[in-house]
């Protein structure tokens, strides 16, 4: 599965890249029909602390799945786009 990553406003850095990488790609063993995956990571313009936020698209055969989290560190907002993500994907294999 490809990995595009896509930061507004910031620039990553390498352990943050990895996390995401490990974490996206347990998702193949739930569903393995995903072509890509796009990431957007940006940090949103308030005076709350809960303000990082992680979108997830993955390129699925039929419809995309898309999930946007938004906690107070990225590793949370990418925890809690891949929980969804996962059982989005199993409710889809289920479906196919």
């Amino acid at each position: 599965m490809k990995i595009h990553v896509k930061s507004l406003g910031l620039t990553p850095h390498a352990p943050l890249e990895e996390y995401l990488e490990k974490k996206l790609n347990k998702l193949e063993t739930y569903y393995d029909k995903i072509l890509d995956c796009k990431v957007f990571l940006k940090v949103e313009n308030t005076s709350d602390k809960e303000n990082k936020t992680a979108e997830i698209i993955l390129g699925v055969p039929g419809d995309d799945i898309v999930v946007k989290k938004t906690s107070s560190s990225f590793e949370e907002s990418l925890d809690l786009c891949a929980e969804v993500a996962k059982k989005l994907l199993i409710k889809k294999k289920e479906l196919a």
